[in-house]
């Protein structure tokens, strides 16, 4: 499991890990995403919107 982990970290400190990392936060920005991203956890945990 260490190994996955340093591969996460590793990414994480990429190019590519910040720009996605960048994306993310843009989008968690973004008050139409936060919902959707909302809608979908209640989605998972069995409850409907």
């Amino acid at each position: 499991m260490a190994s996955m982990m340093e591969r996460i970290k590793q990414f994480a400190q990429s190019p590519q890990g910040r720009r996605a990392t960048e994306q993310v936060r843009r989008a968690a920005a973004d008050p139409k995403r936060r919902e959707q991203a909302q809608k979908l956890l209640g989605k998972l945990r069995g409850k409907r919107h």
